[in-house]
């Protein structure tokens, strides 16, 4: 399934390596697209929508 998050505090590139981290953590077959510009992370995972959220907000950044 593909879930599309709005992360708050997600600024730049190094901001966007510690979510990609911390999903790819969680489940390493996932794809994922981050576009710092508007702060939307897309995760294609079969993990539940709200572990993936758990995980963004882990690693310290607000999920909408």
């Amino acid at each position: 399934m593909e879930h599309t998050f709005q992360v708050q505090g997600m600024i730049c590139g190094h901001c966007a390596g510690t979510v990609r981290e911390s999903l790819q953590t969680l489940d390493p077959q996932a794809e994922i697209q981050i576009r710092l510009e508007d702060g939307c992370v897309s995760v294609r995972s079969a993990q539940p929508r709200e572990q993936l959220a758990d995980a963004i907000r882990e690693a310290g950044y607000g999920v909408e």
